[in-house]
């Protein structure tokens, strides 16, 4: 049995390009926050993982969970046993307990993907072999269109395209007649498309009805998260209504929740986000409830960086995900990788790593290095 010796932290920030509304803070903070965890295990092997926290997206910041990894999770994974991937979970809750769900989980996430790369890397095969399963196959990717104007419609469907994207999605709410007018134009500038309307909880109950109705109209297929999480009787009217497939996302923590919130009748499915649910443990118990009850999965993302971004390519890949992941991590972030070969990415499809645990080399130099010109080393004395 190996053991966790150290664990050590790298807080950053990757440049971020074009416009995306959860980039910078209240404080002018601006570029992609993360993480970067260094797991060593007793003979000197080194899993990797990355937590991606978003002050605009969740209650967790960078200093937050730079904390509560340092000083409440850290210690009480030291020492155990880097396989024991589900005793780990049980000890991150015992040093921060779960309210309605897993505390603090996106902190977690990265530690779980850390442990999923150790445990790989000692076992001497792939993190999905760890499932049983295999990550082969390409994962084709989904573009996002987040515009102020409908007159930026064209030129961002437009630079997808050139890239090799086919399918779009689309960032909506509060508004739904401009909604279905940006579904309308990117409908027709792609009219073969799988287009995704995500409204980030952005509707009121009384409005997400109204949109839902003018979405379909103007072809859109699915809607995620056009309530906040805890709009139960909301959730429930659009169901009831059955304009679009209603997808949940933030408020999905556990497999627990995609359980009662389909008791429930909320939701026709999940859009699942590694970074966002404590990691790949989680989230791939979520896939098989979905694939065992008939309920939609697609694959999502936090605007993942390199590891966290490897880490949902092995997943989704591993489970066979049928239709366009939005992981815009490629599309938002700068050429920054701290990989020392970079994963392939291109024509609209992204092929997930091979190797033991996460498939990926990563140089301590450059996460060294980016720590410091993102001014976040400053951070490591909190």
């Amino acid at each position: 049995m190996h053991k966790i010796t150290r664990i050590e932290l790298f807080p950053l920030r990757y440049p971020t390009q074009g416009y995306f509304k959860f980039f910078s803070d209240a404080r002018g903070s601006k570029g992609r926050a993360a993480i970067i965890v260094k797991m060593t295990g007793d003979d000197g092997t080194v899993g990797w993982g990355q937590s991606v926290p978003i002050a605009k997206w969740s209650d967790e910041t960078l200093e937050t969970a730079l904390i509560a990894m340092r000083d409440y999770f850290a210690p009480v994974l030291e020492g155990r046993d880097p396989s024991d991937i589900d005793g780990a979970h049980a000890a991150m809750d015992g040093a921060v307990a779960p309210g309605f769900t897993t505390g603090m989980p996106i902190a977690r996430a990265g530690l779980d993907i850390a442990l999923h790369d150790l445990a790989g890397k000692l076992a001497g095969k792939p993190a999905a072999a760890l499932w049983g399963r295999e990550a082969s196959a390409p994962v084709t990717l989904s573009w996002t269109v987040n515009v102020k104007t409908l007159d930026e419609v064209e030129a961002v469907v437009a630079e997808g395209k050139e890239r090799g994207y086919k399918n779009f999605n689309i960032k909506v709410a509060p508004d739904p007649k401009f909604d279905a007018a940006l579904a309308r134009a990117v409908r027709r500038l792609a009219p073969d498309t799988f287009l995704w309307a995500d409204a980030n909880g952005g509707y009121d109950p009384a409005t997400a009805l109204e949109a839902a109705p003018m979405l379909a109209d103007a072809g859109t297929d699915v809607l995620e998260a056009p309530l906040r999480p805890n709009r139960i009787s909301g959730y429930q009217a659009l169901r009831k209504q059955r304009a679009l497939p209603i997808l949940m996302d933030e408020g999905v923590i556990t497999p627990t929740e995609v359980e009662e919130f389909h008791r429930l009748g909320m939701l026709d499915g999940v859009a699942m986000k590694p970074a966002r649910c404590g990691g790949l443990q989680s989230n791939r118990r979520q896939i098989e409830y979905c694939i065992a009850h008939d309920l939609l999965w697609l694959g999502s993302g936090l605007t993942d960086p390199d590891i966290s971004l490897a880490a949902s390519l092995l997943l989704y890949s591993a489970y066979g995900l049928k239709r366009p992941a939005a992981l815009n991590g490629p599309q938002f972030l700068a050429d920054h990788s701290v990989l020392k070969a970079p994963l392939r990415i291109g024509g609209g499809v992204a092929h997930p790593p091979s190797g033991p645990g996460l498939g990926i080399d990563v140089d301590e130099e450059k996460v060294i290095a980016l720590m410091r010109q993102s001014g976040c080393d400053r951070l490591l004395g909190i």
